[in-house]
């Protein structure tokens, strides 16, 4: 039976009251002294959790530092960013003299010491970050591992304002494996030092601007326990400049050359084609600058709806075109304007668009002799030269001439048929410019009336679609 001595007693109970490190004590203030003393107290005991008690939890605090906003994928739905991650933690009962060791920190390789397993919860990539194989550990037992990560996160993008849009995308950090009892994530830099300190390293300078970081404290609670995390808020504001100046002027300037088109004479001027070709130009333009625009299956951005609205009005601008030129070719037909139309165009709308109908000037046909158009072989006794005199109303009839004579009837009557024939050709030709007339202006009516529906919607449209950008933009 091995007797065992009192010493050796009080050596173990040692070690089991102060855990797996002591007081280290250093034979001479060198690093081959310090390492030795580390390497026969602390190293051999990288598996433990660095604890007097397995009931006590370690305190890890984290701070991080944004140093580059890498990328936003939209269709994928993922963050890349650069961060510095620093974690700190206590192992207990470890310590050493600074004079009598030589200095007050050192520098460890990582694999040597007990390392927790913080992790990122929205990690959707294989961890690419950078090596750094050591951590400081200072003379009071504190340990300082500061290290660059480069994280691939998921986060729910929301473009519906694109390019006016805010995206909230969260780092949560936590251990794990294990639970809140055992290891316990502490806020370390509150939040305005990490903004701060992000934006004085920032390197990037790309499309995204580091908005905000938000910090707060959350426990995941399973069935088997529940799980400490420190939840981070990154807010990124998206510069609109390069959108702006490639996709919504351009946009506008077609949409407005659209709008002003309206002033060309559709009479004179082939409209259609013009506004024809205006829409052919903007989907090659829309074609030109897609790659430019998001790709989501989730929500549809507000510019998609823009440049929809844009489209449909060019769209409409053209049968409105189409429209009103099939109203002006009808005055080239024989019908006339129907009273219906006439009036409701002539007298109420023309009144509400700002048009007013010429007075029509025409002069009036007058017979003087109605029993002239009663056929050709109709007999025309005894005519006088007052019945030739119905050419003109303002034609003052000329004094009545003795009766000529009995030969000169027949040469009469031939001209007198001669005369009838042309006066129902002139006023024939009179009813259809009245006709025409009459068509012009309903054409005109029309092509004003829907002229200003086309302004009112287009302001209404692009008002609303400004409104909602805006009070978006304002919500987040």
């Amino acid at each position: 039976m091995t007797v065992v001595k009192p010493a050796e007693l009080i050596f173990i109970f040692s070690m089991l009251l102060h855990g797996i490190a002591a007081m280290l004590n250093c034979t001479n203030p060198t690093p081959e002294s310090l390492f030795a003393e580390l390497g026969n107290n602390l190293f051999p005991k990288n598996l433990l959790r660095p604890v007097k008690n397995f009931s006590t939890p370690t305190n890890i605090t984290i701070g991080i530092t944004v140093v580059g906003i890498l990328g936003v994928d939209e269709k994928s739905q993922t963050l890349t960013t650069l961060l510095w991650q620093v974690l700190e933690w206590d192992i207990e009962g470890l310590s050493w003299d600074e004079k009598e060791c030589g200095t007050e920190r050192v520098s460890v390789p990582r694999e040597k010491l007990w390392v927790p397993d913080v992790h990122i919860a929205e990690l959707m990539n294989e961890d690419m970050s950078p090596k750094t194989p050591y951590v400081y550990l200072f003379n009071t037992g504190h340990v300082y591992d500061d290290k660059p990560i480069r994280v691939v996160s998921s986060c729910r993008l929301v473009i519906y304002t694109f390019p006016f849009d805010i995206q909230n995308c969260s780092l949560t950090f936590g251990s794990y494996l294990h639970f809140a009892t055992d290891v316990r994530m502490i806020q370390g830099t509150t939040a305005e030092e990490i903004l701060a300190e992000s934006h004085n390293v920032l390197e990037t300078n790309g499309e995204w601007v580091l908005a905000d970081i938000t910090v707060a404290s959350s426990n995941l609670a399973l069935d088997v326990g529940s799980y400490s995390a420190i939840e981070y808020h990154i807010l990124l504001r998206r510069r609109p400049t390069v959108y702006v100046v490639n996709l919504l002027i351009p946009s506008c300037f077609l949409i407005t050359v659209d709008l002003f088109s309206f002033l060309l004479p559709p009479h004179s001027v082939d409209r259609a084609s013009f506004k024809m070709t205006l829409i052919l130009g903007y989907t090659v333009f829309l074609l030109i600058m897609n790659d430019l625009l998001p790709v989501t299956g989730e929500t549809t951005p507000l510019i998609n709806v823009f440049f929809s609205i844009s489209l449909a009005l060019m769209v409409a601008s053209l049968l409105e075109t189409v429209f009103i030129t099939n109203i002006q070719y009808s005055s080239s037909e024989t019908r006339d304007v129907p009273h219906w139309l006439s009036v409701l165009v002539l007298q109420y709308l023309a009144v509400v668009v700002g048009l007013r109908q010429k007075e029509n000037n025409s002069r009036t046909t007058i017979f003087l002799n109605p029993s002239a158009t009663t056929g050709e072989n109709s007999r025309i006794p005894n005519i006088p030269g007052l019945h030739l005199n119905y050419v003109s109303g303002d034609v003052a009839p000329a004094k009545p001439r003795p009766a000529p004579t009995e030969p000169g009837l027949d040469e009469l009557r031939k001209v007198s048929r001669d005369l009838l024939a042309i006066r129902l050709q002139v006023d024939k030709h009179f009813q259809e410019c009245q006709s025409g007339q009459e068509w012009q202006m309903v054409s005109r009516v029309i092509d004003r009336l829907l002229f200003g529906f086309y302004i009112v919607f287009i302001a209404f449209s692009f008002i609303t679609i400004t409104c909602i950008w805006t009070w978006s933009n304002y919500a987040s």
